[in-house]
């Protein structure tokens, strides 16, 4: 990945881990060779500045989101802030970088001084034309493309390499001609062999794209047989490639790069034209300049100090303004709704079972009411009116709502003022959803589990505070069986509570509601008698939803 993060600033420039350059905020992009967009992709979500043509391709060949993408007109300056008030700002222009569409270089200017970074580029001297850099500004840092920064490298103009390529093509007159290229580049050359040798370049559909983009001579074409050369990707240019190729006609491939690659074939013939500046055009570049230092971009590439003659003397570290630092400290998305949640149902306590909520006002309402309760409840008969309940209790499916659907081996514990009501095993209980009443299906009226319930305990009812208490009748017989199930007296006056622990073949068919809620008061009754037992039975898919 060749990119930095510049220091002491909140710049990055080609570079797209997030995870290390934490405190950037502001985010370029040189050009869009594959070197210099390693992390990018379409999942980026941060505003992001380049040139017009990069933007068209960072969306077309990226899917990087449009809303992301800020384009600056090469050539022009443009003030950017550097944190959130706006209180520090920086210009920023763009320079052709003269390496292949879209690519530029970027010339920062701010309270961190004057940096240039020159992203890959090939020097022309009318690059010190540019306004930018014709006034003669001090460069405090110069970012340099150092990929041929070698002394016994030698490399020819980009003319001259053209014009050895023309010429090995014209020794070939009844030859196809295979150009090997990258995905972006070298375009301008394509044009010039296409215009000196008069014959149409054949390209793929995705590169004709972008040459009609950059208004090039229309000189090329899609149809495979309509010229003798053909781009095409300089990986497809190996031994089998050619033997193929030789089979049907005379070919011969052309590599333009200044790269060591191995030839394969003898009809492989590889041409030093380079994109990237030589080692005379890069000494050229810094003694022009006369930067305070110069900071290598590549750093797979060896590198030493050739430019020492041709610095400035350093400045001192820059100091970073207050507002810039809190810029680069703050967070530099804010959390989503989604998180939010997430961090706050992660912070619920995770109380399990079914939860029973009655205030104590409730508790002592119902113990007022329990003597006339009791009566009501003695006097019911087989066409008992289902009345609503004094105290409806609300039930909480606690953080697990499939929980409530599974059928359990175990008792069901209840919870009902801190007390435990114990429910037969095998049931298995279906609720509704949280925080929701239940309502009568016939009067819509809201009906509750209902307050009639009594501990066992002393004489008068009271139950020990924080002690566990099994619900039972308190005329009921004592069993000692592990098997036995809480009994219901009239005091248990809740008939959706009544229905849950009403076995399910209890019921006959062919009944109506009210026959129903008969059945369910008779089996209940009939519990009371002492010299009966009851059986566990299965219960499946019993559910408060289905009572009245």
């Amino acid at each position: 990945m060749n990119g930095v993060q510049i220091p002491h600033t909140p710049i990055a420039v080609d570079f797209w881990s997030l995870r290390r350059a934490a405190s950037a905020r502001l985010f370029f992009l040189s050009h869009m060779h594959s070197d210099h967009t390693v992390g990018l992709s379409s999942t980026w979500a941060r505003p992001l500045y380049c040139s017009p043509i990069t933007a068209f391709l960072l969306h077309r060949r990226l899917q990087v989101s449009k809303q992301w993408i800020r384009a600056l007109e090469v050539g022009e300056s443009h003030v950017l802030p550097l944190d959130e008030i706006g209180r520090e700002t920086m210009t920023v222009t763009l320079m052709d970088a003269n390496h292949c569409p879209g690519s530029v270089m970027f010339l920062f200017e701010g309270y961190f001084g004057t940096i240039l970074y020159t992203g890959d580029f090939r020097y022309t001297p009318s690059m010190l034309q540019e306004p930018a850099l014709r006034v003669g500004k001090q460069i405090h840092t110069l970012y340099l493309d150092n990929t041929n920064c070698n002394p016994a490298l030698v490399l020819p103009s980009q003319e001259e390499a053209a014009r050895q390529i023309v010429e090995l093509i014209r020794k070939h007159p009844e030859h196809n001609v295979k150009i090997g290229l990258y995905s972006l580049g070298k375009e301008s050359l394509l044009e010039h062999l296409a215009l000196e040798l008069q014959t149409w370049v054949v390209l793929s559909p995705r590169r004709l794209e972008l040459v009609q983009l950059l208004g090039l001579a229309d000189v090329f074409t899609v149809e495979e047989k309509a010229g003798r050369i053909q781009a095409v990707d300089h990986l497809e240019i190996c031994h089998s490639a050619m033997l193929r190729w030789n089979q049907t006609h005379p070919t011969i491939a052309v590599l333009p790069t200044s790269r060591k690659i191995h030839r394969s074939h003898p009809d492989i013939h590889i041409i030093p034209y380079s994109d990237h500046s030589s080692y005379s055009e890069l000494h050229a570049f810094v003694a022009a300049l006369k930067p305070c230092q110069v900071v290598p971009i590549v750093s797979r590439q060896p590198y030493w100090d050739y430019f020492r003659d041709s610095l400035s003397p350093r400045l001192s570290v820059p100091l970073v303004p207050n507002s810039v630092q809190q810029y680069m400290g703050s967070s530099s998305r804010k959390p989503s709704v989604l998180c939010l949640l997430l961090e706050r149902k992660l912070k619920k306590p995770r109380t399990q079972g079914v939860v029973f909520e009655s205030s104590e006002e409730d508790v002592d309402q119902s113990q007022a009411v329990s003597d006339s309760t009791r009566a009501e409840n003695e006097n019911l008969s087989g066409n008992l009116e289902k009345q609503p309940s004094h105290h409806p209790l609300r039930i909480k499916k606690q953080l697990f709502p499939d929980v409530c659907s599974k059928e359990w081996d175990g008792a069901v514990p209840f919870l009902a003022s801190r007390k435990i009501l114990t429910a037969p095993l095998g049931f298995s209980v279906h609720l509704r959803s949280t925080d929701e009443e239940f309502l009568s299906r016939e009067t819509g009226e809201e009906t509750g589990v209902g307050p009639h319930l009594a501990p066992r305990g002393d004489n008068n009812g009271s139950a020990a505070s924080g002690n566990q208490s099994v619900w039972r009748g308190q005329d009921s017989p004592h069993s000692q069986s592990s098997e036995a199930v809480p009994l219901l007296v009239p005091e248990f006056g809740g008939l959706a509570l009544k229905y849950l622990l009403t076995p399910v073949n209890f019921f006959q068919a062919a009944f109506s509601s009210r026959d129903f809620d008969q059945q369910v008061e008779k089996y209940h009754k009939s519990l009371l008698s002492p010299d009966r037992r009851i059986q566990p039975r299965l219960i499946q898919h019993c559910s408060f939803e289905d009572s009245g």
